[in-house]
């Protein structure tokens, strides 16, 4: 099932578009078969799940830290792990971040999450304070800013999910034209199961997607 999804997801994206397999829940195991399907990202919301996955996966794929970043988290052996981290939303985090990847001579590429929707129960920074958020982290030695990322409603009407798109896309495309030290805004991840297809048309250029991948589970993207 798993490898039949990911052929049918892979055949429709437009070129240069990116599919992270959101693998909350998911056993190495299905982890690993939706690599050799031809996923070429992993994205993990639990450092605890990602340590196992990659045990059995290793290097085959690029590993993306994809949940709610917190201090507890910066630690060297999930800095060693991740080639990304898609959820940084504090100049508190960026700081932390940068001080442990200096220790280990990295560079890290982050996203910044943005709560578009401005949802109290959503993690990720207010847009109006983004551009600020990127001045502050942007001089920052072991970090890079690659783009930005946000998430639209899980459920109902993917429609739902188009303005959350079309902000972040015009908070991507204004700091994009500030060319700040530091910051290539190359990445708009955008969209989900339910809603991807809207955030493709809204400029998303980087997917997550769980349940399309790996069926139906409780706590899937």
């Amino acid at each position: 099932m798993i490898k039949e999804n990911v052929g049918e997801i892979l055949a429709e994206l437009p070129d240069g578009v990116e599919v992270v397999a959101a693998a909350k829940t998911r056993t190495p195991e299905e982890v690993l078969e939706a690599v050799q399907a031809g996923i070429k990202i992993i994205g993990e919301n639990y450092v605890k799940e990602a340590k196992e996955a990659y045990e059995l996966v290793g290097k085959r794929a690029k590993w993306h830290f994809i949940g709610t970043f917190q201090k507890h988290n910066v630690r060297r052996k999930v800095l060693e792990i991740f080639d990304m981290i898609e959820s940084v939303d504090s100049l508190e985090i960026a700081r932390e971040i940068d001080r442990r990847c200096a220790q280990i001579g990295k560079i890290m590429p982050i996203l910044i999450e943005v709560n578009s929707g401005k949802e109290p129960q959503k993690s990720g920074v207010l847009p109006e304070d983004v551009e600020q958020l990127i001045g502050e982290i942007s001089g920052l030695r072991n970090i890079k800013v690659m783009g930005l990322m946000t998430m639209g409603p899980r459920f109902g009407n993917p429609e739902d999910s188009r303005p959350y798109f079309v902000e972040t896309r015009r908070i991507f495309e204004k700091i994009k034209g500030l060319k700040l030290p530091s910051v290539e805004m190359r990445y708009l991840s955008m969209g989900m199961t339910n809603s991807y297809k809207v955030a493709l048309e809204e400029g998303a250029n980087r997917i997550r997607i769980g349940t399309k991948i790996f069926g139906e589970r409780v706590g899937s993207l």
